[in-house]
């Protein structure tokens, strides 16, 4: 049986007066796992611009693959050479879209441990809950703005700008707000 995909999500904290430090140091980490095979795609969001917090996300193809990429040279080098200004608080590793309905832990999950997840349908529809809203903001602010542009930059643009919000604020809040519903 195929491995499925896994995200893992990082929560770091560093300075913000060493922004410059701190995004020049993420995209060394990105060049490092694109070269790896399996790698997925990575990202990171702040809450706001005066934020320790950063949250972070990359995905490879399988465990194999992010374990390539986790016990490499080029990742402990990359670690290392952000000692002193980067402080690493939490990890999660989570498969497909369902660990967008678990709460939060301090730990690693493993899918052993991971409790069942809500039906597909209840997925389905905390989902639209939170992104229709989000979606409607997003043309009634946005659109004006990219008008004159080609729908694929528009489109990849509002993506860039929505995936974070509904990962990091959106997402967590409205599954919070529907915990009992979804576990029923």
């Amino acid at each position: 049986m195929e491995s499925p995909a896994v995200t893992v999500a990082i929560t770091r904290k560093a300075d913000p007066a060493r922004t410059a430090e701190m995004i020049a140091w993420v995209n060394a980490g990105t060049t490092l796992a694109e070269d790896f095979p399996g790698f997925l795609g990575t990202g990171w969001v702040r809450p706001d611009q005066g934020s320790y917090e950063w949250h972070m996300l990359y995905r490879f193809a399988d465990e194999h693959a992010l374990r390539n990429w986790e016990e490499s040279p080029q990742r402990r080098w990359w670690l290392s050479s952000a000692e002193g200004f980067v402080e690493h608080t939490r990890t999660e590793k989570r498969t497909g879209i369902e660990g967008w309905f678990d709460p939060p832990r301090a730990h690693e999950v493993s899918e052993t441990a991971t409790p069942k997840a809500p039906p597909r349908w209840k997925q389905a529809v905390t989902i639209w809950l939170g992104f229709f809203p989000v979606s409607l903001l997003a043309a009634l602010t946005l659109n004006h703005l990219l008008i004159d542009l080609n729908v694929v930059l528009r489109t990849l643009i509002s993506t860039l700008c929505l995936t974070p919000i509904m990962t990091y604020l959106v997402l967590p809040q409205v599954t919070r707000l529907l915990q009992p519903w979804l576990r029923r």
